[in-house]
């Protein structure tokens, strides 16, 4: 099984994975950001592989100088009962990545989450807009450099009776 995952996605984008771990018998590939679309296209389109159902995407804050963010995507295969994650590294200077909307209808709410929390841009979204804090709130909670505390007076509180 994971040599077949490994050989089918060596085989036609050797040069945009960065990296393949292999951890508690799950597969993860770092995919260069320009490929995520083109990668998860073919992972499911390609009939030996199905990966049908995206299970969810998540930012990642690493709070690093480089590639400060990370998205990760958790797919699942029902043709081949395996899951893989794809990450991809996302630096703060160019944070705009590829909608997967595309490919699996169920990207939406993620992404918006995502940018939502983190300020991650996803690229021909469909309606990319805030899903928990107001349009006009100018920072992302789920970010390492977010005050635990919150920002005072950065969001309108409901009067105290």
């Amino acid at each position: 099984m994971k040599e077949l995952l490994i050989n089918k996605l060596k085989e036609k984008f050797q040069d945009f994975i960065e990296e393949i771990i292999d951890y508690s018998n799950e597969l993860t590939f770092v995919i260069s950001k320009n490929k995520i679309l083109d990668v998860c296209y073919f992972l499911k389109n390609n009939e030996d592989l199905k990966f049908d159902y995206l299970v969810d995407i998540c930012g990642v804050d690493r709070f690093k100088k480089e590639n400060r963010f990370e998205v990760v995507y958790n797919i699942w295969s029902e043709k081949l009962k395996y899951r893989i994650r794809l990450r991809v590294k996302v630096d703060e200077k160019d944070l705009q990545l590829d909608s997967v909307t595309s490919i699996w209808k169920s990207a939406d709410w993620y992404e918006r989450e995502t940018y939502d929390m983190f300020g991650i841009v996803f690229l021909n979204h469909p309606d990319l807009r805030r899903i928990y804090m107001p349009e006009e709130f100018e920072y992302f909670p789920l970010r390492k450099d977010f005050p635990l505390i919150g920002i005072p007076d950065s969001l309108p509180l409901p009067r105290r009776n």
